[in-house]
């Protein structure tokens, strides 16, 4: 196995990266032997669909774990940014593309106020994130009048947006996500942000006894990932067309799954955005699976949860040996 793992072109694509696509592969081809019409067009859409605003989830929030953090609030939020910016057209008549860059705005907002506390305050990410998960809530909820939003149908003039997400039987959706997914990537691997926000993970307080204003790094992550959150929102509207206030949770583990799927410790320090992307897409046809199977939600909730375990213990394990 050591072998297969130093072979040069294996270990430039990431061994780890090449097990999750078999495992997608052989999902997929489970699902359309045991499945009728699962193999069509309109199945691979409606996982697309799905996979694009937990994608953005994902990507935002392999930030702030690679700092060694963690947000449980970006589910919340990404609903809040999505209730809040359908307000605003619905209601008070603003233009799609104002209220699309208010959703952004809105995600923004919460990610400077996530990063502030954990960097600035020093508060614990965990207790951060379940309060910010509430005042999300909350204020979507106060706003809206506890309405649920609807936004504009494709067949609208105001429902251009959703061409974010499809042209005809076109994946737009997916051109966008992926080029994001290599921005983040590079903004990672490829700059001075992402190597400190990596560096934060490994360690540190050593980061910050070499002179780096780890605070500044800390908050940048969150603020990253909100930005991604409410991109998330705007996904989220293109594939589907209500929001009820009061959810989003539900996101929240899907989302980190996929990330720690991909190879992002939870330790902190260890990243990849590749792995990540993968790892959407197979919680993504995970569920379009089990409800093509004629299962509920409630068993891709069990199974994602079996998956976050099993993840995290393998990077438990991991580095143990590398210890």
């Amino acid at each position: 196995m050591e072998k297969i793992k130093q072979n040069p072109i294996i270990k430039k694509i990431g061994f780890n990266r090449i097990v999750l696509c078999c495992v997608l592969l052989l999902m997929y081809v489970l699902f359309s032997v045991t499945c009728n019409n699962f193999a069509g067009l309109p199945r691979i859409l409606s996982a697309l669909n799905y996979a694009y605003f937990l994608g953005f989830l994902s990507l935002g929030v392999t930030f702030v774990i690679a700092t060694g953090g963690i947000d449980f609030s970006i589910g919340p939020v990404m609903f809040c940014s999505a209730l809040i910016s359908g307000f605003c057209l619905t209601h008070y008549g603003m233009p799609v593309l104002l209220s699309l860059l208010i959703s952004i705005l809105v995600g923004i907002i919460f990610g400077c106020f996530n990063g502030y506390l954990v960097a600035y305050w020093s508060v614990p990410p965990f207790i951060v994130s379940m309060a910010s998960m509430n005042i999300a809530k909350g204020v979507a909820s106060v706003f809206t009048k506890t309405q649920s939003v609807s936004w504009p149908q494709g067949t609208t003039a105001e429902g251009w947006f959703r061409k974010l997400v499809k042209m005809g039987d076109f994946p737009v959706g997916l051109v966008i996500f992926l080029a994001v997914a290599v921005i983040c990537s590079i903004i990672l691997n490829k700059t001075r942000a992402g190597r400190y926000i990596l560096s934060l993970g490994s360690n540190k307080e050593a980061v910050r006894l070499s002179g780096v204003n780890v605070k500044k790094w800390e908050m940048l992550s969150y603020i990253i990932c909100g930005t991604l959150v409410g991109i998330a929102a705007i996904f989220y509207v293109a594939a589907y067309t209500t929001v009820q206030p009061g959810y989003g949770d539900q996101y929240n583990n899907e989302a980190i799954a996929g990330c720690v799927m991909g190879g992002t410790s939870m330790a902190g320090g260890l990243a990849s955005i590749g792995g990540t992307v993968i790892g959407v897409f197979i919680i993504a046809l995970l569920q379009e699976g089990i409800l093509a199977l004629g299962f509920t939600k409630d068993y891709q909730l069990i199974i994602t949860g079996i998956i976050v375990i099993v993840a995290v213990y393998a990077d438990v394990v991991a580095r143990r040996r590398k210890n």
